[in-house]
């Protein structure tokens, strides 16, 4: 068996590839390991846990719940809320686990677990081997200790979680948001009451579209991955831009008035001049990923600002900025961290923070976005392909270096196996998007050739 965490989590088809039988198995031995690391020292252990609106949630919440109470692990349950609030809460609350059931933005049929450690951040890889490890001693048989009586963990719903994180939303905005017409887009998922609340108590007029959550419609063909709704919407009223999120709400992705996407590029460029100019741009520098679009770069060095990239992945992006005390960091796909006040990719911060800037220059979003020009970059999901293998097949070497010499130093390749889904993605950047396309489309099927 592959490892089970990838990047975000334990992911996959709910009651397949996630089973109850899982759910439960991962968060007994994400309790045992905690308190080995002497994480509970002390104290009697208490977990938040919190989920998406998913209909699997409900079946491998009450695992996780049974997992952890069964391990003598007091649980506060806040129901539905965004991965951010879950980690949010995880930290003020004082609780030494948290735990979010959530597939982010992949379709309904799927599933994730989610562990936090205390203060609300990600698990490091080294904890969460270790829970795999101790999870699979305990599948074929090791015996743990379980407690008995009043040694088990008591299980109650934490109701104040909801109005806790909007409050601090709003707290930490710099400018309300009083004039500014927004639509968001919530894609049926866990921000469908957080959002709309938070940007409405700021000021703003909200007009509200895949905000009607049903257990089945999450990210169904609206949200940061599908935005044509969101464009159409904006246009529409008559707003001054949209902003969409993802399934669980940790990115956000922004429509302008137009109705042209805003990418998490381009989001995290007008926030980061933004921060310089309140002086909250620690080292004047901004962390993202080698995924991000040449021209972020090329417009962060203009501004005479740093800009430090690191591995796919927005823990990759948060280790780097917990390290070396950066403040702003993100991904293209959405995910931007403003480690003052969220340790986690926070979309509906992100879009406030956004909103902020908006209203207090006067601009519009297509203008402080156009800070940075992005360049052609044409990305391809190869899927059904033995993704474990892409930095060892000699052919796909050849390949990549062909078109790397024809690029020049025009552009770049990238290629990298997912880690939440089972594919490989083709990344191509070029001054011309012809031969962007061209040469993906070519590198595309060598992976499928290679790695078939």
């Amino acid at each position: 068996m592959g490892r089970l965490f990838g990047t975000d989590g334990v992911r996959g088809v709910a009651n397949a590839d996630l089973t109850a039988e899982m759910a439960l198995g991962l968060s007994v031995a994400a309790a045992h390991v905690l308190a080995e690391a002497g994480t509970f020292a002390g104290h009697r252990a208490t977990a938040v846990v919190g989920r998406d609106p998913r209909a699997s949630g409900e079946f491998l919440e009450a695992a996780v719940v049974a997992g952890l109470a069964s391990s003598g692990v007091d649980v506060l349950l806040v129901g539905v809320l965004p991965t951010p609030a879950v980690a949010y809460l995880t930290g003020v609350l004082g609780a030494d686990l948290g735990v979010m059931l959530s597939a982010s933005h992949n379709a309904m049929p799927d599933n994730g677990l989610k562990f936090l450690a205390r203060g609300g951040h990600k698990l490091d890889d080294e904890l969460e081997d270790r829970i795999e490890k101790v999870y699979d001693e305990h599948r074929t048989g090791a015996p743990w200790d379980r407690p008995t009586g009043s040694g088990v963990g008591r299980v109650r719903h934490y109701n104040e979680g909801f109005d806790q994180y909007v409050a601090h939303l709003i707290g930490v905005l710099p400018n309300r948001l009083d004039g500014l017409k927004i639509v968001l887009d919530e894609a049926h998922g866990a921000a469908a009451r957080v959002s709309p609340e938070a940007f409405s108590r700021a000021g703003a007029e909200v007009i509200t579209i895949g905000a009607d959550p049903n257990g089945l419609n999450i990210n169904d063909g609206c949200g940061s991955t599908h935005l044509g709704l969101l464009k159409a919407a904006v246009v529409e009223h008559g707003a001054d831009f949209g902003i969409a999120h993802d399934g669980d709400a940790d990115r956000c992705l922004a429509v302008d008035h137009t109705g042209e996407e805003v990418d998490g590029d381009q989001i995290m460029a007008v926030i980061a001049l933004a921060m310089r100019e309140r002086s909250a741009l620690r080292s004047d520098t901004v962390v993202a990923t080698v995924m991000s679009n040449l021209g972020f770069k090329l417009a962060m060095e203009r501004e005479g600002l740093t800009l430090v990239q690191t591995a796919v992945g927005d823990r990759y992006v948060l280790e780097e900025m917990k390290e070396h005390g950066y403040a702003l960091g993100g991904e293209q796909s959405g995910h931007v961290i403003i480690l003052d006040h969220a340790t986690t990719g926070d979309g509906t911060l992100t879009g406030l923070m956004l909103a902020a800037r908006v209203a207090d220059t006067g601009r519009t979003l297509k203008d402080l976005a156009s800070v940075m020009t992005r360049l052609p970059q044409v990305l391809i999901n190869v899927p059904d392909v033995d993704r474990t293998r892409v930095g060892t097949s000699a052919d796909l070497a050849a390949a990549v270096a062909e078109a790397e010499r024809e690029l020049g130093s025009t552009g770049r390749v990238l290629l990298r196996p997912s880690g939440t889904e089972p594919l490989v993605r083709v990344m191509v950047e070029a001054a011309d998007i012809d031969q962007a396309r061209s040469v993906a489309g070519r590198l595309a099927d060598a992976v499928k050739s290679a790695l078939g």
